[in-house]
């Protein structure tokens, strides 16, 4: 028997917002790889791609992109439609596949994050917020696209785990209650 939990999606992609908010805030200033920082924001919207309609996903880009843009030195509004459009594109070919195609999704957000990363380092080289060509594309894009990715891939690896390890209600094995382990 299968029991639909609708509360537990609004649940586990509030809990992701708040923890990838704070790590945003506290944890990706102080931790880099050359002059490239993780993007939690970026994190946060892969994993609500799994769960969300592309629509859905796109909201939820944008408000995770604010957030960044009003935490950062960064135009407002530059990294709100980058993620607008990663939620979009991340969601666009179905939600609830992490349990059985989690490859496809991590190849789906090493590619988002390189191409977030890429496009949001060259815009802030274009309004003259970056130094050389190089420095931008080379140490400020691709460790950034590198450690959102490492961090995306524990995320994507915790939730796969938590929603493969649902409430089986009596079903397989480690299942069926108290009785089945006391051999009744």
């Amino acid at each position: 028997m299968l029991v639909a939990d609708k509360n537990r999606t609004v649940r586990t992609i509030a809990v992701l917002a708040i923890v990838c908010f704070v790590l945003q805030i506290a944890f990706a200033p102080n931790i880099g790889l050359g002059n490239g920082r993780a993007n939690f924001a970026l994190v946060f919207v892969a994993c609500c791609a799994m769960f969300l309609s592309p629509g859905s996903s796109a909201v939820a880009g944008f408000v995770a992109g604010l957030l960044f843009d009003l935490s950062s030195t960064a135009p407002v509004g530059l990294m709100a439609f980058c993620l607008s459009l990663a939620g979009y594109a991340l969601s666009y070919e179905g939600r609830e596949r992490i349990a059985s195609e989690f490859g496809p999704q991590v190849i789906r957000g090493a590619i988002a994050s390189l191409g977030v990363s890429i496009v949001y380092h060259l815009a802030m080289f274009l309004v003259g917020q970056g130094g050389s060509f190089f420095d931008v594309v080379f140490l400020r894009s691709l460790p950034t696209a590198l450690l959102t990715f490492l961090f995306l891939l524990l995320f994507l690896f915790l939730l796969s785990r938590m929603k493969s390890s649902g409430p089986n209600l009596g079903s397989g094995v480690g299942g069926g209650g108290h009785l089945s382990r006391r051999g009744l």
